[in-house]
């Protein structure tokens, strides 16, 4: 691979996780290396560069001024070299070719600029703002810098996120900052070559390893700022290196906007296609659209969360009764709905159950307009809707029955393999939160509110806690399809995201619950729905897990790409990185 194969294949290579940005750290790891431009045997070589900046430095001290003299800083040890580099180059420091930390001496009333680090890019090629102040109110307290300084922000995440600058456009050619910079006033070296090795990954990768200081505010030592190696190229070809540097970042804002503008178009067929799906198609055409649109995916995105809805207009379409075709002569709901009150009535007059009022379902909007369909009140199905009572922590045990918390609920799925254990209290409060097959749990209370599963099979003793609604079904047969209705928008989920997220503080109580409408087709047409929606969920794993492949394919061609290339200037003898859209 070189680098126009690079360009070539980058539509494919795009699709990997920050692919542009890492395409721009390499560039800047190229240009540390010399592999970036080729040498030019006739210039002045670094080494005299390097002999005029001590010189030039010498005088500065000597003069005092406004300057403050650099402490003395160790020599680069021998066997420091982090790379190899030009013939024509030269290993120095920071310490060497500038001064660190100058102060400035300016009357108070001049006007100057004041750089807080929100202000300061991460990005290469962006420039920092500034605010405009009088030297008096920001001389004493911050770190002072003039017109040309370089500035790197040195405290965490601040320093592993490139923030780094060249201080250009200063109010009265001075300003000052926050503390939390390190900065060298160049002597000689082009600054914005400066800027390239301080957002280089090398620098940053290293400097990441020295960070001293607690977990949360951790600092890059001055000494690392001051002696690192520092790859001193000839000045004219620190010049090349930083026009190719923004010629090279000019074409990945390019790559950046084309592939912005091809993720935007694919959204847009995308979100129409499904807008299709779930508007524009019935039951009979749905399997020939929906197949269309699946055999597709992968084609119209590499986004696996456009999988994900998918999956929601997968369940939105069940709910509706567009995603299978009806069957004429089957026995209407209205019968299964007279089963169900008979079977309540029944248990009600036994005792064994209580009579709760039930609220008519408010349909602001049919729901579903098939005339062997119900739309009734989701507690007109159950037996009991509780929950979880307090102060069960006290009943915390390392073995026994299990307890089934809100971490234990996911969207459509039972997490059973952290359960708790409790040795509950032998009262009817305990039988009360004993849970059974085909029982249904929804989060009522904290980040997963309103996340519904089922219990699909027995698992012994088991209760529920105070953050899970206990729903219990008068006919279990219904209860995988309520569960679909509980995870579809159009069949309830939409209204418990507005019980539980309209009044401010995240929860449900259990009459948002017994007061959802839900649709209830026939049990037949329930069977044939629920048998679609697990073949089309099977489809949608293997649409996700073949987007995952092709990720992780991407990723490594780009990193293949990127090492080959490397590996192949790294053999040249004059290596250059010559890039064409």
């Amino acid at each position: 691979m070189n680098p126009d194969q690079l360009i070539k294949h980058f539509d494919r290579i795009s699709e990997a996780p920050g692919a542009i940005s890492k395409l721009r750290r390499f560039i800047l790891d190229l240009a540390i290396r010399g592999k970036l431009v080729k040498q030019d045997a006739n210039e002045e070589p670094a080494s005299v560069l390097l002999a005029r900046i001590r010189k030039e430095k010498t005088q500065i001290l000597s003069n005092g001024g406004t300057l403050k003299k650099d402490k003395t800083t160790p020599g680069l040890p021998n066997g420091d070299r982090p790379f190899s580099i030009p013939e024509s180059w030269q290993w120095s420091q920071l310490a060497t070719v500038g001064i660190l930390n100058p102060r400035n001496m300016a009357d108070d009333d001049r006007e100057a600029s004041f750089v807080p680090m929100p202000m300061i890019p991460a990005q290469y090629g962006v420039a920092s703002t500034h605010e405009i102040r009088h030297w008096g109110e920001i001389k004493s307290g911050y770190t002072h810098f003039a017109e040309g300084d370089v500035a790197l922000a040195k405290i965490t995440p601040c320093f592993q996120n490139g923030k780094s600058t060249v201080f250009r456009g200063l109010k009265g050619s001075i300003g000052s900052g926050t503390t939390e910079l390190h900065v060298v006033r160049p002597i000689l070296i082009n600054p914005d070559y400066i800027l390239v090795f301080l957002k280089s990954p090398s620098f940053i990768e290293s400097g990441t390893s020295k960070m001293t200081g607690t977990a949360g505010q951790k600092r890059v030592p001055t000494e690392y700022f001051a002696t690192s190696p520092f790859p001193v190229p000839p000045l004219s070809e620190q010049q090349r290196i930083v026009a190719k540097i923004d010629e090279l970042m000019a074409l990945c804002d390019q790559l950046a906007k084309a592939k912005e503008q091809r993720d935007n178009r694919r959204k847009a067929l995308v979100a129409a296609s499904l807008h299709y799906l779930n508007n524009g198609t019935n039951a009979d055409a749905f399997p020939k659209h929906a197949s269309f649109y699946i055999n597709h995916l992968p084609t119209l995105t590499a986004r696996i969360e456009c999988v994900q809805s998918l999956r929601q207009t997968i369940l939105n379409l069940a709910v509706l009764g567009k995603l299978v075709p009806q069957v004429a002569g089957e026995e209407p709901a209205s019968e299964l709905m007279s089963q169900i009150r008979t079977k309540r009535a029944t248990l009600v007059k036994a005792g064994v159950i209580t009579q709760k009022r039930q609220t008519a379902p408010a349909v602001k909007e049919p729901v579903n307009t098939l005339h062997t369909w119900e739309i009734v009140s989701f507690g007109d199905l159950c037996n009991l809707i509780t929950s979880g009572s307090r102060g069960w922590a006290e009943f915390y045990a390392k073995d026994g029955p299990k307890f089934i918390r809100a971490q234990n609920i996911r969207f459509g799925r039972l997490l059973l393999n952290d359960l708790a254990c409790v040795t509950p209290p032998s009262k009817a409060e305990g039988l009360r939160t004993q849970v059974s097959k085909g029982d249904i749990l929804i989060v009522i209370t904290g980040a997963g509110v309103t996340n519904p599963a089922i219990l699909e099979n027995e698992i012994g003793e088991a209760y529920v806690s105070q953050h899970v609604a206990l729903v219990k079904l008068t006919d279990i047969e219904v209860s995988r399809w309520l569960l679909l209705c509980l995870m579809a928008p159009s069949g309830g989920r939409s209204q418990l995201v507005e019980s539980a997220y309209g009044a401010g503080k995240p929860g449900l109580n259990l009459d948002n619950i017994r007061s959802l409408t839900v649709p209830v087709p026939p049990l037949a047409e329930q069977r044939r729905i629920l048998a679609k929606v697990a073949e089309l969920m099977a489809l949608c794993d293997r649409l996700e897990a073949q987007l995952s492949v092709t990720q992780t394919e991407n990723a490594h061609m780009l990193e293949a790409i990127l090492l080959t290339t490397l590996q192949n200037m790294s053999s040249a003898r004059t290596p250059a990185l010559a890039v064409t859209t």
